[in-house]
């Protein structure tokens, strides 16, 4: 497997879960996890596929500072801010929000690892992207050379990492029949999409960071596809929105359920705001048969665990388990 910044040191595990697929009415051979929680750099995570085409397009574009942003505690930030480091280039980081009072979570890897943080008072992820934007505008003026990465890494070249991806699937899954992954700025969803030529193939469950995540994707995959140099996928954009109302970082009792049940049944500990939604609308569609049985499924672990351990959510875990 090819690596164009060296972030990635070969494909990822693919464990069989047939514990957790009978809790939730799967046979055996039939539930898969995609271990992208365990990439090689500061925690793993999803975003470390998109990073590794990113951070080499910025050193080839002579760049000397990476300029991206996110949420309070995005895992994208502290993958960029990681990777920039092990590449020598500096990081500017641009918040949802206002700077907390006291750091947990990812905030404390992004001030392990040094990087500039701007917080921006803003509540809407798509706020976030143009205050990015100009930020870069801002070091350029200055004499830097900046690199920008959207929210997510979420462009058609962050997204050639799940067209490398997609083929590692079915190399380990033959014949598979549905990724399950969440649909968050919807970088991940659309490399899939394009890497596997088939819409039908993935569904993604939406997390509530965009609005319009269907149509993201879709401009995205079609993006990313012609990057690529491959035709855009046949079928139609699959995306749950069941939580989507629910709101981006909601604390929801499926989602918890799920978490609970993963963690019981195969020691595997997902997060809150991504794959323990992603989960549960796995758990709802099987239960209400808009999944068959008989699918044969890879369900993606994008990783988020350091969002997990923040305040917000760490006092959440504790609260339930202890009642």
């Amino acid at each position: 497997m090819s690596s164009p910044a060296g972030l990635l040191s070969g494909p990822t595990p693919m464990d069989r879960a047939d514990r957790l697929g009978d809790a939730i009415g799967l046979a055996p051979g039939r539930l898969w996890i995609k271990r992208d929680d365990l990439t090689p750099l500061a925690g793993g995570g999803n975003k470390v596929r998109k990073l590794d085409h990113l951070c080499a397009a910025a050193l080839a574009a002579g760049a000397d500072v990476l300029v991206t942003g996110g949420g309070a505690q995005s895992n994208h930030v502290r993958l960029t801010a990681a990777a920039g480091r092990r590449l020598g280039l500096d990081v500017v980081a641009v918040f949802a929000g206002e700077a907390p009072a006291a750091a947990s979570g990812n905030i404390v890897i992004d001030a392990l690892l040094d990087i500039t943080m701007i917080w921006t008072g803003k509540t809407r992820l798509a706020e976030v992207e143009a205050e990015i934007a100009a930020a870069g505008e801002r070091l350029a003026a200055s004499g830097r050379r900046p690199y920008v990465i959207p929210v997510g890494g979420a462009d058609q070249v962050g997204s050639q990492g799940y067209v490398v991806a997609a083929a590692e699937l079915e190399l380990q899954v033959p014949g598979f029949d549905l990724v399950v992954v969440p649909a968050g700025s919807g970088g991940t969803h659309a490399g899939l999409a394009a890497g596997l030529g088939d819409h039908d193939r993935v569904l993604g469950v939406n997390v509530g960071a965009f609005e319009d995540v269907a149509v993201r994707i879709a401009r995205l995959t079609d993006q990313t596809a012609a990057f690529a140099g491959r035709p855009n996928p046949s079928g139609s954009v699959r995306v749950d929105e069941r939580y989507t109302a629910a709101g981006y970082g909601a604390e929801l009792p499926d989602a918890r359920t799920a978490m609970r049940l993963a963690a019981r049944t195969e020691g595997l500990i997902l997060d809150p705001v991504y794959t323990g939604k992603a989960l549960a609308a796995l758990m709802a569609g099987i239960a209400e048969r808009s999944i068959a049985v008989d699918t044969r499924i890879i369900f993606v672990h994008c990783g988020g665990t350091y969002g997990l351990l923040s305040d917000r959510y760490s006092n959440w875990i504790a609260d339930w388990t202890s009642s």
